[in-house]
C-alpha cells in the first residue's frame, strides 16, 4: 500500500495536464470548463484507483491521463437528451419519447423557430390574439366540437378542467374509472390538486345510473367520466354510457366531462385494431367537454386538447391555470400541421408515423425482415444467428394495452457474450439502440424503425460486435 501511495505524487497537476498537447488542442473544439472539469474527475479516479489494492495500476504518463481525459470530454459533451433507435416494437415508447412526428410537423417547426411568428397576434385584425386560434377550427372539424382550446398536456387538460368547472365543489366518479397512469397520476389526486371533491359511485366492476342519480346533490358541480385507455376489467362488467350520463347531468343543470386519454381521431379497427370511441363519437353522446393527448394515437407533439361547447370551453379559458398549462409556439405549429393531415383520413395514414405503424400489414414487416437480414447478417458474421420468427407489437403510451399487433422481428443470438451484454452495448452505442429480449433473443422489430435509420441501426450493430469493445 505503501508503494501506491507514493504513485500518487506522481499524478499530474491539473494545470499540468490541461497544458499537454492534446488538450490544448481540445481547447479549440471544446468549453474549458468541460475540460478542466474532466480534468479533475478524471485526476480524482486515477487516486481512488491507486487507493484501491484489488485494482490494477494505472498508467500515469501525461499523455495517457490526457487521453482518458479527451475520452471523458468527448462523453461529456453529448447531449443529454437525443435521438435513440427505438426496435421494441412498442409504437408509442413512454422512455423514448411515445409518437414520432411526421415530416410536415417538422417543418413546421424549423419554419415557426427560426425566425418571428403570428403566435399571438391577429395578421387579419392587426392586433392581439390568443395562440389556440390556430388549431381551434382543425380541432371542431375533425371532431364537430363547437369550440376547442389545447395546453402542454392532457393531465394538465383534466386537471384545468376540472378547476374551472368543479373547484371548490364536488365531482362525480365511477369507482371503476379510479384510474392511475405512468408518473403516477392519479385521478382522486388531480381532483384533490384541482380543488374539487371526490365522490365515489358504484363498484370496481359494476355501476348503474341510479348510482350517480343518488349522488347528485347541491355541491355537485360536474361528472367525470374517465376512459380506462390503458386497462380492461373483463367479465361481469357494467357501465353507464355517455348519453345517459349526458341526459342526467344536464336535468341537474351540471356538465360531463370525459378524459378519453389517448385520444383517437379516426376508426383503426380495418387494421385489426380493437373498437375504441373517436372524439367526435364521444362529443356525440351529448358530453360537455372531451380532453385527450395528442403524442397518443393522435401521432402529434405533447399537447393536452380539450373540445366541447363553447360555453365549457370559455370557462376553462378564463381560468388562471389556463395561463400556467399554455401550450408553447414548437408544440402548436407541430399540433397543427398533424392536424392539417387528417383532413384527409389516407393521408394522414400514409404520412402520420404512428398511423402509419399501426397500420402495417405482416407482408410489409416480413419484406422490411428480409431486406435487412442479409446486411444484419454481414454485419455480425459468425459471432450471431439471425433468423426471422414471429412476433407481435404493443402501442404503448397507456393506448390499446390488450391489443397486439402481429408481425415479424429479427431475432439475434449473439454467440461471443450474453444477450445482456449486447444489450448494455448497444445503449451505449451512438446513436443508441434500445430493444427487447425474447427467449434469450434480442429482437429487431422493424415495424419502429424508420427507414432512414437502417444504416445507423447496423453501425451500431457493428460497433456492438467488435472485438476490441469485448472486455
Amino acid at each position: 500500500m505503501s508503494d501506491r501511495r507514493a504513485l500518487l505524487r506522481t499524478l499530474p497537476a491539473i494545470d499540468r495536464l490541461l497544458g499537454s498537447p492534446l488538450l490544448t488542442e481540445l481547447e479549440k473544439t471544446q468549453p474549458h470548463i468541460l475540460i478542466r472539469e474532466a480534468a479533475q474527475k478524471t485526476v480524482d479516479d486515477l487516486r481512488r484507483q491507486l487507493l484501491n489494492e484489488q485494482a490494477a495500476l494505472p498508467d500515469l504518463d501525461l499523455d495517457a491521463v490526457a487521453s482518458l481525459v479527451a475520452i471523458r470530454v468527448a462523453k461529456m459533451a453529448k447531449p443529454s437528451l437525443r435521438k435513440v433507435i427505438n426496435v421494441t416494437g412498442t409504437l408509442l415508447h413512454t422512455n423514448l419519447g411515445r409518437a414520432p412526428l411526421c415530416s410536415d410537423a417538422l417543418q413546421a417547426i424549423k419554419d415557426v423557430a427560426q425566425g418571428y411568428s403570428n403566435l399571438e397576434y391577429d395578421l387579419d385584425e392587426g392586433k392581439r390574439g390568443k395562440r389556440f386560434t390556430h388549431v381551434e377550427e382543425l380541432i371542431c372539424k375533425l371532431t364537430g366540437g363547437e369550440a376547442a382550446t389545447v395546453v402542454n398536456n392532457n393531465a394538465g387538460a383534466v386537471m384545468l378542467a376540472l378547476a374551472a368547472l368543479a373547484g371548490g365543489r364536488s365531482a362525480v366518479v365511477s369507482r371503476g374509472e379510479l384510474i392511475e397512469i405512468g408518473g403516477s397520476f392519479r385521478i382522486p389526486d388531480i381532483m384533490a390538486a384541482s380543488g374539487v371533491g371526490l365522490v365515489e359511485v358504484g363498484t370496481t366492476n359494476k355501476t348503474h345510473l341510479k348510482d350517480y342519480a343518488g349522488a347528485l346533490d347541491n355541491e355537485t358541480a360536474l361528472i367525470l367520466k374517465v376512459h380506462t385507455s390503458n386497462y380492461r376489467i373483463l367479465g361481469f362488467t357494467e357501465a353507464v354510457s355517455g348519453e345517459e350520463l349526458a341526459v342526467l347531468a344536464h336535468q341537474h343543470d351540471i356538465p360531463v366531462l370525459e378524459d378519453l386519454g389517448s385520444g383517437l381521431l379516426m376508426d383503426l379497427t380495418p387494421y385489426g385494431l380493437p373498437r375504441e370511441p373517436t372524439v367526435r363519437e364521444a362529443l356525440k353522446t351529448g358530453i360537455d367537454l372531451v380532453t385527450f393527448s395528442g403524442d397518443k394515437l393522435l401521432g402529434g407533439p405533447q399537447a393536452g386538447i380539450m373540445v366541447g361547447n363553447r360555453d365549457v370551453i370559455d370557462k376553462v379559458r378564463k381560468h388562471p391555470m389556463a395561463r400556467a398549462l399554455r401550450i408553447d409556439k414548437l408544440t402548436l405549429a407541430a399540433l397543427e400541421a398533424t392536424l392539417r393531415l387528417y383532413l384527409d383520413p389516407q393521408k394522414a395514414l400514409e404520412q402520420v408515423p404512428t398511423l402509419k405503424m399501426l397500420s402495417l400489414p405482416v407482408a410489409d414487416l416480413q419484406q422490411r425482415c428480409e431486406d435487412l437480414l442479409p446486411a444484419l447478417q454481414e454485419t455480425t458474421g459468425d459471432n450471431a444467428d439471425c433468423t426471422i420468427i414471429e412476433a407481435t407489437a404493443t402501442v404503448g403510451g397507456g393506448a390499446l394495452p390488450l391489443s397486439e399487433l402481429p408481425g415479424r422481428v429479427i431475432a439475434l443470438s449473439p454467440k461471443a457474450f450474453s444477450v445482456n451484454n449486447l444489450i448494455t452495448r448497444l445503449r451505449h452505442c451512438d446513436p443508441p439502440v434500445v430493444g427487447r429480449v425474447q427467449d434469450d433473443q434480442f429482437l429487431i422489430d422493424p415495424r419502429t424503425v424508420n427507414n432512414d435509420d437502417k444504416e445507423l441501426l447496423l453501425l451500431a450493430l457493428k460497433q456492438a460486435f467488435n472485438p476490441e469493445q469485448d472486455h
